[in-house]
């Protein structure tokens, strides 16, 4: 039996049970070793909220005995604990994560809000072909539960991916039709999953912008799709919005649908790398939280996110900064530059990456966003 295979005693309350695993994972050294007993033994009991603590004094489940072990021996290796129960909430909502998906962190909803605050700023009435004169404050936005420093609070690890814990102790790291399931099924409306590069009048350029055909849905897409936590977010906080997600991976894109179906959320999938499958696409809105770590630096990483979390999520080259430089250089492919581009980006990037989009010379207005820890998290382009 290697040490950190988990026992438990025979005969103990739920509040005992608690005890003991905290205490085991504490002695591993693994992190966040309380907030990891509760929402396990949360798992394992299917309980939560005011329910759970109702249940402490209550004698344990026997047989759950199993699937406690299992899910404390689990986190004790240094699996996150989002991965054993397969769960995360994201902006409210709860999205199914496996290791085949980066685990989305706290600071990506503050990514999501910058989009939705500048989109409602550059497009008041919704729709494409807008130029708003003296923009006023946004207001709420598209029914968001608050907002992100309040639903991020008491989140702790600030860390390199991402700057707060997204795996529990883990370190830096025209409308769709059918039903949202099908819809999010896997395969979009554009045809097979990542194949098609869409119609004909999506290849028409038209004008400086993407906003070419006035009182058109605005198209939004998310490059890195992942778990889906950013494109299903907008296209549930904005449903009036066309929404596309890409991903190089099949096994993300199918994550990704499962939760847009089951969220009911109307996004397009497609399979391909970076903007390469959106090529002829009018685009308004383009956001991605592409892999940003240098490959250098990913053996020094917490083993949560090095040995659990997919590589390919987190390896952003030499500098990590290789998947910024090529969607720049693949901003070609789509009819107009994106007159909004939201990026999250890694510990010291912001400055190359905000003089990358200066660079390029399409949005007279960068904005740099810090995250709850006050490091510079997203750069924002805006094309007034």
């Amino acid at each position: 039996m290697k040490r950190s295979d988990y026992v438990m005693p025979q005969v103990q309350s739920i509040r005992e049970a608690f005890a003991e695993a905290s205490s085991f994972l504490s002695g591993l050294g693994v992190s966040e070793p309380q907030r990891s007993a509760q929402l396990l033994l949360e798992y394992t009991l299917g309980l939560s909220g005011a329910a759970y603590y109702m249940a402490l004094a209550d004698p344990f489940p026997p047989e759950k005995r199993e699937r406690w072990e299992n899910a404390v021996t689990k986190r004790a290796s240094g699996e996150p604990v989002q991965y054993i129960t397969g769960e995360q909430e994201f902006y409210g909502r709860v999205f199914e994560v496996t290791p085949d998906v980066l685990i989305p962190r706290p600071e990506t909803e503050l990514l999501v809000e910058a989009v939705l605050r500048y989109a409602a700023e550059l497009w008041p009435q919704g729709v494409a072909g807008e130029r708003a004169a003296g923009v006023s404050d946004a207001g709420e936005l598209g029914g968001s539960k608050g907002d992100a420093s309040e639903r991020a609070a008491g989140v702790s690890d600030a860390d390199e991916l991402g700057g707060a814990a997204g795996a529990i102790g883990a370190g830096e790291p025209g409308r769709a039709t059918g039903d949202a399931s099908e819809r999010a099924a896997g395969v979009s409306d554009a045809g097979e999953l990542g194949g098609a590069k869409g119609d004909a009048s999506e290849r028409a350029a038209g004008g400086e912008y993407a906003a070419a055909r006035p009182g058109r849905r605005l198209i939004a897409i998310d490059i890195g799709a992942g778990s889906g936590a950013i494109s299903v977010t907008l296209a549930a906080e904005a449903p009036a919005w066309r929404v596309l997600a890409g991903d190089i991976s099949p096994a993300a894109l199918a994550v990704a649908g499962r939760n847009a179906g089951r969220l009911g959320a109307a996004v397009e999938l497609r399979l391909g790398d970076l903007l390469e499958p959106f090529e002829g696409l009018e685009t308004d809105i383009l956001v991605s939280n592409p892999p940003y770590i240098p490959g250098g630096d990913i053996a020094g990483l917490q083993r949560e996110v090095r040995d659990h979390e997919p590589r390919t999520a987190l390896d952003g080259g030499e500098d990590g900064l290789d998947p910024y430089r090529r969607m720049m250089e693949q901003l070609p492919l789509l009819p107009a530059p994106p007159r909004l581009v939201g990026f999250e980006l890694g510990l010291g990037q912001a400055e190359q990456v905000a003089a990358m989009l200066e660079s390029a010379g399409h949005w007279s207005e960068i904005v740099t966003v810090p995250d709850l820890a006050g490091i510079p998290r997203h750069v924002i382009g805006i094309a007034r």
